[in-house]
């Protein structure tokens, strides 16, 4: 729940601690800052003095050694000497919410990008959120229009349903978001751009989600340059907003860009916290964040919060520790195809490789044939394209293959759309079956 809004004086009064144990510098190993002298928990909020005209280095603790405190500084650590004073400031962040708070551009601590005003007096809900206890969410039953046909008919999505885009780099994630952002019959989106490159941060916005999307989004931005604390709050930021909204009663579409980023965030911080690396590098404690994460989204007793994750192939490889890790977690993937999107089949979704396994729950038993028979088609077509492109197939030889041979053009134009086209979910399910002869 939000807590209401404060003057900038009661905000620093409530949060204030009138006796704070001070601490000191005693060393500094690559990002990770050494702090005697203070008794703090881990995700708690240190900052270190570092000059009298100078801003104080803002940390998080993230993990101790003894009697020493590890800290990982949210930004820039130039200044920070032995012996500089350390303070505690809070156990836990706050992040703002609220309706005026839509359109807005902030950073992974909730501090205004866009040059708008100061958000220090909307109301503030702390970043430690739970996923809704098991019994108490609702069955995902209804469906939500996406406006994207291929996604609409053949990977049919649930309203509260949480789906990964896996997706090597250049192959379309971001334009996808955007339709998602700006056609998805929702009240309100939350985007989280995790570890991008900062040329593509306002392209997105400008480009991708355009006005009409960002006038009903909030963006969580935290670029590629900034340190593995700030990657790692920033996904934690815009999920403590998209609950907040969804406790509201708002439903609410979540997409994290990406996922993949949000792992490698937390697999600096854990390995310099001294975790043992396991696979590829990743400690133990990444594989324990991503379902903490990802089980916030989702139904509720009060409204639903959809959820995407983009997920990064790392050199098209689908079986990374991550892709495998998040596959298992999730409701469904939407596999982008770089062999579609070099054919300039947009959206490239391999529907074939995709899967929702919400879909037989909330479409009909026609929709389940029909999507089954064009399935049955595209396979066949990928099974024989070698031999029907070297001219050895008969036809007649395959009656499955010579259908799927005489649509073979209608269903690539069903499956590919626009960037500005929008098609209802009940249209998508109907021309799938006009599609595939299932009335």
């Amino acid at each position: 729940m939000s807590t209401p809004a404060w003057t900038d004086l009661e905000f620093r009064l409530l949060n204030s601690d009138p006796v704070r144990s001070l601490g000191k510098v005693t060393r500094l190993v690559g990002m990770v800052i050494e702090v005697q002298g203070l008794v703090g928990p881990v995700g708690s909020v240190c900052r270190i003095e570092i000059g009298r005209n100078q801003e104080p280095v803002l940390g998080e603790v993230v993990g101790f050694r003894d009697n020493t405190l590890l800290v990982m500084p949210y930004q820039e650590h130039s200044g920070v000497a032995p012996g500089c004073k350390a303070t505690l400031v809070s156990r836990s962040l706050t992040v703002p919410t609220g309706p005026e708070l839509l359109g807005r551009v902030i950073d992974g601590l909730g501090r205004p990008l866009d040059g708008g005003p100061a958000l220090g007096k909307l109301p503030q809900v702390k970043m430690n959120g739970r996923p809704p206890a098991a019994l108490s969410r609702r069955r995902n039953t209804e469906i939500m229009s996406t406006g994207i046909r291929s996604i609409d008919s053949m990977i049919t999505t649930a309203r509260g349903q949480r789906l990964g885009i896996f997706a090597g780099s250049g192959v379309g994630k971001s334009v996808l978001m955007g339709m998602l952002a700006r056609q998805a019959e929702v009240d309100i989106n939350v985007l989280a751009l995790i570890g991008e490159r900062g040329r593509e941060v306002r392209e997105f916005i400008e480009r991708d989600l355009g006005p009409e999307g960002l006038a009903r989004s909030v963006v969580v931005v935290v670029t590629s340059d900034e340190s593995a604390v700030m990657r790692a709050k920033g996904a934690e930021t815009a999920m403590s907003i998209a609950e907040s909204y969804r406790d509201s009663n708002h439903e609410v579409l979540f997409m994290m860009d990406s996922a993949t980023r949000y792992a490698m965030a937390l697999r600096e911080i854990g390995l310099a916290a001294g975790e043992p690396p396991t696979t590829k590098g990743y400690p133990p404690s990444v594989f324990a964040a991503l379902p903490k994460l990802c089980e916030r989204a989702g139904c509720s007793e009060v409204n639903a919060m959809t959820a995407f994750f983009t997920v990064l192939i790392e050199g098209d490889d689908i079986h990374d520790p991550v892709g495998d890790s998040m596959r298992s977690i999730l409701d469904g993937h939407v596999m982008l195809s770089r062999d579609l999107a070099r054919q300039h089949h947009y959206p490239a979704v391999d529907v074939l490789g995709s899967v929702s396994r919400l879909r037989n729950d909330i479409v009909t038993p026609e929709d389940r044939e029909a999507g089954a028979r064009l399935m049955r088609w595209l396979k066949s077509l990928e099974d024989n394209r070698d031999l029907v492109n070297i001219g050895a197939y008969v036809q007649g030889a395959d009656p499955l293959l010579d259908e799927a041979l005489a649509r073979e053009d209608e269903v690539r134009e069903f499956l590919t759309q626009g960037i500005t086209e929008n098609t209802e979910v009940l249209d998508s399910l109907t021309r799938l079956r006009e599609l595939t002869g299932v009335i």
